[in-house]
């Protein structure tokens, strides 16, 4: 026993002698003592060793954004000195004539991931400001329109499907080639999927096989239109693809849950209207400019040119909240629907506040039941296209209050006609 309690100092003095001659060595398996922040995780930290106390984790500080500014967002197509299909093209002049006025009126161009970062809260952008979109890959895209957009100092959108590429099932002569499209992106353009064959994503039917497809051939289908795209683009041009943009605009809650799987951060439609800081990013609308309907553009920009930031931001309301009659996705069998929503839901409705939109005819004369909160407008003009949109906008408790959904028109429908564009010789739009 004596040995022992004459050995244990022997022992501690000459550990003591050692962490003197090496000062690091006792404390080698922490960081040493620093202003920086420590590490995330994630960044190579051994298992199990903390950076420091667990009361106090590193603090991510995000920048406060402006939560009432709006933006629009542009859509176009082909850029032609002869229209000829004015539902998808315009002529070079108007179109600079449209970019010159933005700049004269004062609105910003953004670029998309700008727009996708304010959304997550994590930088500002200009209380008023717009988007510029290009559809399908069109050749013209890239030798007309785009120098046009670089004259302005203007970023750029594309939105692609990948079987229009040149080379691909319909990539004739008039579209775009994967160099030019990787020369684009090399630019700074951003580049986003719109589906692989540009088909109605709704329907169980390949236009392209011609043929009606069973349940899980839909569904196997709809996977390589959603996201076998999105890969392809990926794999091809090396990039992040964050956006989906719906064929015709016609989309249902189903198309949206396979876009929020894939990975997608925003689906866009094609419903006009300024996008506000509470839009849902599901289904987020883009004025397509027709060459036939400036003023459609004209008024855009008077509405964005309007916001000067620090009002009242729009509470943006899904559509399933309102149990809307026809529902958001629906295909109908009459170009003369009776449209109907409920926004008992919303709180204490102003009544003289309530206003029904409908794409194709503006704003409508819809009745208004306060003590049912029944919204309701019998259409007595045929609707011409085959997708409809309503946007409805009211007060509550002395907040605006929106809420948009689109229905289709079923082909055949009386009055109704087909808004998918017919394909140019090789070349599908």
């Amino acid at each position: 026993m004596m040995i022992r309690f004459a050995i244990l100092p022997l022992i501690l003095a000459l550990n003591f002698s050692m962490c003197k001659k090496n000062p690091s060595a006792a404390d080698s398996s922490r960081p040493a003592a620093s202003s920086s922040p420590p590490a995330e995780a994630g960044t190579g930290a051994s298992p199990g060793i903390s950076a420091g106390p667990a009361s106090s984790p590193a603090r991510i500080n995000k920048p406060v954004v402006d939560q009432t500014a709006q933006t629009i967002v542009f859509g176009y197509h082909r850029f032609v000195d002869k229209v000829r299909r004015p539902d998808t093209e315009i002529t070079p002049a108007d179109f600079e004539v449209q970019m010159k006025l933005l700049k004269d009126s004062g609105v910003t161009v953004i670029g998309m991931q700008d727009f996708l970062a304010w959304k997550r809260s994590e930088k500002n952008i200009p209380p008023r400001c717009a988007i510029i979109t290009f559809d399908d890959g069109w050749k013209s895209q890239y030798e007309v329109g785009w120098p046009i957009l670089k004259k302005y100092g203007y970023p750029l959108t594309l939105f692609i499907y990948t079987e229009g590429v040149r080379g691909g099932h319909f990539g004739g002569g008039e579209a775009m080639t994967w160099e030019q499209l990787a020369e684009m992106r090399d630019a700074g353009v951003d580049i986003e999927a719109h589906s692989e064959t540009h088909q109605d994503l709704r329907k169980p039917y390949d236009k392209v096989a011609k043929k009606r497809l069973s349940p899980p051939e839909y569904e196997q289908w709809l996977h390589n239109e959603i996201v076998g795209s999105k890969e392809l683009l990926e794999q091809r041009l090396g990039i992040k693809v964050d956006c989906f943009a719906v064929p015709y605009g016609f989309y249902n809650q189903h198309i949206k849950d396979v876009c929020k799987n894939a990975g997608y951060e925003a689906v866009f439609t094609v419903y006009g209207q300024p996008l506000t800081y509470s839009a849902p990013l599901d289904s987020l609308g883009r004025y397509m400019i027709e060459g036939n309907k400036p003023k459609v553009f004209v008024d855009a920009v008077k509405i964005i040119g309007s916001s000067t930031g620090g009002g009242t931001a729009v509470a943006e309301v899904g559509a399933t909240n309102l149990s809307t009659q026809p529902a958001d996705g629906e295909t109908v069998r009459t170009a003369l629907p009776l449209i109907k929503a409920n926004v008992s839901g919303l709180g204490q409705i102003e009544p003289g506040s309530v206003q029904m939109r409908v794409s194709g005819l503006g704003i409508v004369p819809a009745s208004f039941d306060a003590k049912t909160g029944a919204v309701s407008y019998q259409v007595t003009q045929k609707l011409r296209d085959k997708s409809c949109t309503v946007i409805l906008t009211a007060k509550s408790e002395g907040k605006k209050v929106e809420a948009h959904w689109t229905f289709g028109i079923e082909e055949g429908a009386a009055g109704a006609r087909s808004t998918s564009p017919t394909p140019a010789p090789a070349r599908k739009k």
